[in-house]
């Protein structure tokens, strides 16, 4: 069983942010296929019943749970494809997924989107994580994720701060997911590493914590020890951009986050490191299609009268 550093845990959890967690009860006859979405993250407990999946679940690494005993035993290689109540899964998309109900089944279903596209989580994570018996190993979480959608959304009218309070909920739940699949021996060895390059990895560190910093490839070259050349060829292949294009997608996925907290486009151009208003205008525009203004109206959460 791997071991995982706990502070390393907490850095990966502690960096995960949602932008939206939209959550809903899902009923299914028997033999009803659930389609999944590829181009989404989705977060699937199940309330009640079983499903299988189309193509199999089974090639993931899986948490078993002995009821009377609560010993955990990890499954990594048996294929067993089955998931009933209190179990966990997520997807992160990628290819077309299915799910296919046993009997009468409740399912418990949060569409997520990331508010930082540059997290590393789908680095991080397999395309498939499962969690058997997840309402043993995290009862609170699993009690929360029972009760978090309406079995028909219209009879209830969304009253306020109902956005927000889903999404925290749906964070809550997500991260337990993780920290149960990593904390309990499913995480490989040498994880968390977005990079499996510890040099770069500090590069990585560095660029995210501190944004607004004129970051040259001399100067991340000098964080990796490595040469200029070096450096950029591995940080490009490991990471599959340019360092300056991951120092723009990280400094624009921090500038969306201001924009939410209400903070200027001055104050915002200025932290991040840019020349002007305009200049970091440009380059909001470059990435997002729209202006900071136009993509704070566009994605204020709106507050029901």
């Amino acid at each position: 069983m791997v071991t995982v550093d706990a502070d390393a845990l907490s850095q990966v959890l502690g960096a995960v942010d949602l932008r939206i967690g939209i959550a809903r009860r899902v009923s299914l006859d028997a033999g009803s296929l659930l389609p999944i979405p590829a181009d989404a993250i989705t977060l699937v407990y199940v309330a009640s019943g079983g499903v299988h999946g189309h193509p199999p679940l089974g090639d993931g690494c899986r948490l078993d749970i002995e009821p009377e005993s609560q010993r955990i035993t990890v499954d990594s290689e048996i294929r067993r494809d089955r998931l009933v109540s209190g179990d966990a899964f997520l997807s992160l998309g990628g290819s077309p997924f299915a799910l296919e109900a046993e009997g009468d089944t409740s399912l418990m279903m949060v569409d997520l989107e990331l508010a930082d596209a540059t997290s590393p989580l789908r680095a991080l994570l397999p395309p498939f994580l499962t969690v058997t018996g997840f309402d043993a190993l995290e009862p609170a979480a699993a009690a929360l994720a029972e009760n978090m959608g309406l079995v028909d959304p219209a009879s209830c009218p969304v009253r306020q701060g109902d956005p927000i309070i889903c999404r925290m909920m749906a964070q809550t739940v997500l991260l337990s997911v993780i920290r149960a699949w990593a904390a309990n021996g499913c995480a490989p060895a040498g994880w968390p590493s977005l990079s499996n390059d510890p040099f770069l990895d500090r590069v990585l560190d560095a660029i995210r914590e501190e944004p607004g910093r004129d970051w040259t490839v001399e100067r991340l070259a000098g964080i990796s020890a490595m040469s200029r050349s070096t450096f950029a060829e591995r940080f490009r292949t490991a990471v599959g951009r340019s360092p300056a294009d991951y120092v723009t997608e990280v400094r624009i996925d921090a500038a969306k986050r201001m924009l939410d907290a209400g903070r200027s486009v001055s104050d915002i151009s200025r932290e991040l490191g840019y020349a002007s208003d305009e200049g970091f205008s440009r380059a909001f525009r470059r990435r997002t299609g729209m202006t900071p203004s136009s993509w704070r109206l566009a994605h204020r959460i709106p507050v029901p009268a």
